[in-house]
């Protein structure tokens, strides 16, 4: 697993990385400086969240300015057997790579019962920006996820996990928020 969740840093690392050297060639003074999310801090949040008993449960672990862009870490977990609800972020693409557990993932289709988030919401402002949550997906492409997948889920795309096995996921989610709507950490 450590062998995973390094790739999938490295891969987060490489990719801001290319930003700061774009802006080293752009006449930028300083390259921005790496950030570091050990996986002692990452199983700590774990255990923080196993301990919450709450069905779901999402934290920002960092949240950086990776030139011209920022980039956030979290770490989410949900107990199963259960459905999640559905959301489409406005402005912020997600990478999950699956750690433990495995669920049903629909991503297009249409929101069920949308409802704009308050912009002064905490998930608004902290986690994933404004856009939209629902209820579930009509329509859409269901697939598996399990242990060791990556889904990359573009802006605007609607996704839903309509089925979370039991006993429970966890997933690291890579936020990538190029119109900078989520404050840094």
């Amino acid at each position: 697993m450590r062998t995973i969740l390094r790739g999938v840093l490295f891969l987060v690392a490489l990719w801001t990385g290319a930003a700061s050297v774009a802006a080293a060639q752009q006449g930028a003074a300083e390259p921005i400086p790496a950030t570091d999310v050990k996986a002692a801090a990452i199983q700590a949040i774990l255990q923080e969240q196993i301990a919450s008993a709450r069905p779901v449960v999402d934290t920002p672990i960092r949240t950086v300015d990776a030139g011209g862009h920022n980039v956030g870490a979290g770490l989410v977990y949900r107990l199963g057997p259960a459905q999640g609800g559905s959301a489409s972020h406005d402005k912020v693409t997600e990478v999950y790579y699956m750690m433990e557990g495995a669920g049903t993932l629909v991503t297009g289709g249409s929101l069920v019962d949308p409802n704009r988030r308050e912009s002064a919401a905490a998930t608004v402002t902290g986690i994933n920006g404004p856009g939209v949550s629902g209820s579930r997906i009509q329509g859409g492409v269901s697939r598996r996820i399990a242990k060791g997948d990556v889904v990359i889920i573009p802006a605007g795309t609607p996704h839903w996990w309509s089925e979370v096995e039991a006993p429970s996921m966890t997933y690291l989610v890579v936020r990538v928020d190029p119109a900078r709507v989520v404050a840094l950490k």
